[in-house]
């Protein structure tokens, strides 16, 4: 049986790449490049591209908008353990500093751009319980698989260097081989460098007024020095200042070179930089506001229903199970559950939800309180009963209530075997 080179280098360790776990430090970036020398755009040159800024932004936000739960969990049942020290860290206050917005989103920037995002555990020392959460900035911490397997994270903040266990850090991973999350930025170069380049060409394009160059004829032979002093005195009819009344002598004539932007394909070429990088970044680019697709309000309801199935809710599980592994200890994963309310997401607009809310309650799935809390409304008396479509019957009266001859219901009068 024939294997690759690749399959015997990668069994010995010696691989390289992507895929590749090694002792020490671990590689992020591709191991060979398919367009060669191509400069790396960093963070910041990166969100000085509006289409990453804005895909990094709504994903982002999106995620950080989502309330974060724990529950405590008796025989499949889960109700708020809005008391515990868990709920507090997720839902209130990560830290002395932040809200969850600003946690969550903070950890997504860096997850987006850099393929991995930490965040350093401080525990309570008598329960282990988690008190805090610090997200450190993914340039500053650097990641080593020890020989044992282990891994150690250091932290260097300014002229200070911490070196914190795996149970004392969250590590958010994007695509990568388990141990690692891949940086992004740097295996989308060749298109980053595509887009800056782009943008560069499209800003000097409308510096000089959007004109391109000209010729200017004359019908005898000039010197140097005089097609020099011409150069000079004309050049404004190139580049585009309209301060001046150029006026041309001795039969001079100027001849504008014909080349629009859509000639030289520079608007095209943004067009599909922005699609190609909405496509990097997972993200559909009418959310992102690109003028060249579905407008809001013409299949919006598909294509946000897409993202949420194949971007968010992935997102909000890779965060729940690092949570899980991470932050909690062995106690409260034995008791308790963790989970994004993704409910806010997937609600319509007012008459969607009514709609939900009373096929719900007229088939006994909720209560009418349950659905007015939804709806930030206050309870009403009686309204924690479940009820069924069947003239609304609450449940328990099912099979003993009978129909009056007027079609509805005599709740005195009831099946006397049924009492």
């Amino acid at each position: 049986m024939a294997y690759s080179l690749a399959s015997f280098i990668g069994w010995f360790g010696w691989g390289s790449g992507a895929l590749a776990e090694r002792i020490g430090q671990q590689q992020l970036q591709p191991a060979t490049a398919i367009v060669p020398n191509q400069p790396s755009q960093g963070v910041d040159s990166a969100l000085q591209i509006s289409t990453v800024w804005a895909c990094i932004d709504r994903r982002a936000t999106l995620i950080a908008s989502l309330p974060f739960f724990a529950y405590d969990q008796t025989n499949g049942q889960k109700t708020l353990a809005r008391s515990s020290r868990l709920f507090g860290l997720l839902h209130e206050s990560p830290n002395g500093r932040m809200t969850p917005f600003e946690f969550w989103r903070a950890m997504m920037m860096n997850h987006d751009l850099r393929g991995n995002a930490y965040a350093r555990v401080d525990r309570d020392e008598r329960t282990g319980e988690a008190i805090s959460l610090w997200p450190m900035p993914a340039d500053q911490v650097e990641v080593r698989v020890l020989d044992d397997g282990t891994m150690v994270y250091a932290y260097r903040l300014g002229d200070d260097l911490a070196v914190l266990a795996e149970s004392s850090v969250l590590h958010l991973k994007n695509l990568g081989n388990g141990t690692m999350g891949l940086s992004k930025l740097e295996f989308m170069r060749a298109s980053m460098n595509e887009a800056v380049s782009a943008q560069g060409a499209a800003t000097t394009w409308f510096a000089n007024g959007g004109k391109p160059t000209g010729v200017l004829m004359i019908d005898r032979l000039l010197t140097k020095e005089q097609r020099a002093t011409l150069k000079v005195n004309f050049a404004d009819l190139a580049d585009g200042s309209t301060s001046r009344l150029k006026v041309l002598e001795a039969d001079m004539k100027y001849a504008q070179v014909s080349m629009t932007p859509e000639q030289q394909q520079l608007l095209e070429t943004r067009k599909y930089g922005v699609e190609e990088l909405c496509r990097w970044y997972d993200t559909p680019p009418v959310l992102v506001h690109h003028a060249n697709v579905t407008a809001w309000g013409t299949g919006i309801e598909q294509i946000f229903d897409g993202f949420y199935k194949l971007t968010i809710r992935p997102m909000a599980v890779n965060i729940e199970q690092a949570v899980r592994k991470r932050v909690m200890t062995p106690a409260q994963r034995a008791r308790m559950a963790i989970e994004f309310n993704l409910d806010a997401l997937l609600r319509g607009n007012a008459k969607d939800r009514a709609e939900i809310a009373a096929k719900k309650v007229q088939n006994g799935l909720a209560t009418r309180n349950e659905m007015r809390q939804l709806e930030n409304e206050q309870p009403l008396p009686g309204g924690d009963v479940l009820t069924v479509q069947a003239n609304l019957l609450p449940i328990a009266l099912l099979g003993k209530v009978k129909p009056t001859i007027s079609g509805g219901t005599d709740a005195s009068s009831q099946d006397p075997q049924a009492q």
